[in-house]
């Protein structure tokens, strides 16, 4: 039924940004014989997922983390659910470029054939396409996405970020940032182009607004000197100079920047005093041991230099912040010293998409669901490989 996603598409393109659900829900009644249709998004903990369509439910709401809509959030297929009156609820991925939204529940008469499922994922991919770009111009998918209040330091670092997952090539890389609600200066960011694939993880300095404003400077100049044509060297030394001459050394940003080729598993990367990188290749979780160079924004006129290393398909890495491998709660040994390690080892047969949510869920545990004492980040990159260089010699 490839009419179903083609009216779907024709009916977002001029349905105004903030009722695309609505517009969905009619078309699909149409062209499927659905019932209803409704999108629940995920909350920016990735820890449930949320009505459009009534936002205000409780915690504990319609669709708590065990429920079917969640298996197919966690698998990315679609999910099959018969009611008892003979009723099949489709639940369909919302995804675009590796991003995960939430998911579309379809309700349709009747036990679905595969063609009719299709069509629904068809129509799915074409909504989360719409409500991507809707995002700037509408609140209303976020106001859904919030489970309380951000904090205005919160507000900006999530408005910086460019998505939390992406897939390019044989790459997969997703991150998370917490505490969602209340986070002021760690930070991620990248951007694919071609072949290419560039993430910077920041440790930021501080709490609160001046910390997220810090970060927010850092970010856009690193994106201003890529955005250019510039190179990684380039990209550090435009951002450490601008905090520099800003702030005249007295605040920094330690800093990691990496650019993946992602045909070749070629990583080269600049280390400003940055988060940890680690590798999970197979069951062993190893650090990459890189030439420590100074934080962004230290002295002037700073210098850096580039380091490479080559990956092997199938390795996994992961960059946490210094709130995640030194956090110590209630004096036990830091987090990064065991904890972490078994933790990472736990997602060998995850996405990454689920691998950051069992970092940081395990970093909650540790906190024993205490609140983040500091900001935290994981991000977590997959490597495939598709084909590998044999001129670079990896760590």
């Amino acid at each position: 039924m490839p009419e179903a996603s083609g009216s779907v598409s024709r009916a977002l393109r001029t349905a105004p940004p903030d009722q695309l659900v609505e517009t969905a829900d009619a078309v699909l009644r149409q062209t499927l014989g659905a019932a209803r249709a409704e999108v629940f998004v995920a909350d920016y903990r990735a820890s449930g997922l949320w009505p459009v369509l009534d936002p205000d439910v409780p915690d504990g709401g319609p669709l708590p983390a065990h429920t079917v809509a969640q298996r197919c959030f966690s698998s990315q297929e679609p999910v099959l659910d018969i009611i008892d009156d003979g009723r099949c609820r489709a639940y369909l991925p919302l995804s675009v470029w590796g991003e995960r939204l939430g998911v579309l529940m379809v309700e349709l008469p009747g036990d679905p054939d595969a063609a009719t499922v299709e069509a629904a994922r068809d129509a799915a991919g074409e909504l989360a396409v719409a409500i991507r770009a809707a995002d700037r111009e509408t609140d209303r998918y976020r106001r859904a996405r919030r489970r309380e209040r951000l904090s205005m330091a919160a507000e900006m670092q999530w408005d910086l970020l460019p998505g939390r997952s992406v897939r390019h090539g044989d790459a997969l890389l997703a991150g998370q940032l917490e505490p969602a609600y209340t986070v002021g200066g760690d930070h991620f960011d990248w951007s694919v182009d071609c072949e290419r694939l560039t993430l910077t993880v920041l440790n930021g300095t501080g709490s609160g607004l001046a910390a997220s404003l810090l970060t927010a400077m850092t970010v856009n100049a690193m994106r201003n000197a890529r955005r250019s044509g510039g190179s990684l060297v380039e990209q550090a030394e435009l951002a450490s100079d601008t905090i520099y001459y800003q702030h005249r050394g007295g605040r920094h940003v330690a800093t990691l920047l990496l650019e993946l080729d992602s045909r070749r598993g070629v990583v080269r990367a600049v280390d400003a005093g940055s988060p940890q990188l680690l590798r999970l290749r197979g069951r062993r979780v190893t650090p990459i041991a890189l030439e420590q160079q100074l934080p962004l924004g230290m002295f002037a006129e700073t210098r850096y230099d580039v380091q490479e290393f080559t990956l092997e398909p199938g390795d996994r890495l992961f960059v946490v912040s210094d709130g995640v491998y030194a956090a110590e709660p209630d004096g036990q040994e830091p987090y990064g010293v065991r904890a972490m390690a078994r933790a990472m080892r736990a997602t060998r047969l995850q996405p990454a998409t689920e691998a950051v949510g069992t970092v940081m869920r395990e970093l909650h545990a540790y906190h024993a669901d205490a609140d983040l004492r500091d900001d935290a980040v994981v991000v977590c990159l997959d490597w495939r490989g598709s084909g590998r260089s044999d001129d670079v010699t990896g760590q």
